[in-house]
């Protein structure tokens, strides 16, 4: 009885494995489309965030230099 449901969890879990559907190349280009139109948006604010980010970067690493 339980090799029977050992036998049915592992069948699952092989077919599980074998799927073949998953992400297609429209799906991604949307993606990638989505995320260049967000950082086209937003680069300003996304430059000054970088800029500040490294500046107190380079601040605490001279503070702790010394």
């Amino acid at each position: 009885m339980m090799k029977r449901k050992e036998n049915r969890r592992l069948k699952g879990f092989r077919d599980f494995l074998r799927e073949e559907e998953g992400m297609g190349t429209v799906e991604i280009i949307l993606i990638i489309v989505v995320l260049i139109g967000l950082v086209i948006i937003f680069k300003t604010q996304l430059r000054e965030l970088v800029e500040k980010v490294f500046e107190k970067i380079t601040k605490d690493s001279n503070t702790v230099m010394e």
